[in-house]
């Protein structure tokens, strides 16, 4: 395996934010569309445990990659705030909460990038 590089990570990270974004907007768009069931992917902490990273032989350190992006699945009941008589378990407010998480996660990810962008650039000087 080769080993997980910073960057690498962040950029999956952002993939997996990417997917959950499409989730949450799906969510919000059918908040009214009888008998929809809310969805939302798999954490990534525990995309980034299925994929069995494995230490390489060549350092103690040395991390595998994640390879496998999570899918949207349907919500368990107890993760919806609400179900509608219509059966819509879509609670908006709570689509909106998960929307800014994603938002601050992102913008996480873009600062650390930023930050190893610069101590790169201050080694190479």
């Amino acid at each position: 395996m080769e080993p997980v590089f910073l960057t690498k990570l962040i950029s999956q990270n952002n993939d997996w934010l990417s997917v959950r974004q499409t989730a949450i907007a799906q969510n919000i768009a059918n908040a009214n569309t009888p008998g929809f069931s809310a969805k939302d992917v798999e954490p990534f902490v525990s995309v980034l445990s299925k994929s069995h990273l494995a230490m390489t032989a060549t350092h103690g350190s040395h991390m595998g990659t994640a390879t496998e992006m999570p899918r949207t699945g349907k919500m368990e009941k107890a993760d919806s705030w609400q179900i509608t008589h219509s059966g819509n378990s879509v609670s908006v407010e709570q689509e909106l909460m998960k929307a800014g998480e994603v938002a601050r996660t992102h913008s996480l990810n873009t600062s650390i990038a930023k930050s190893f962008h610069r101590m790169y650039l201050t080694t190479l000087r």
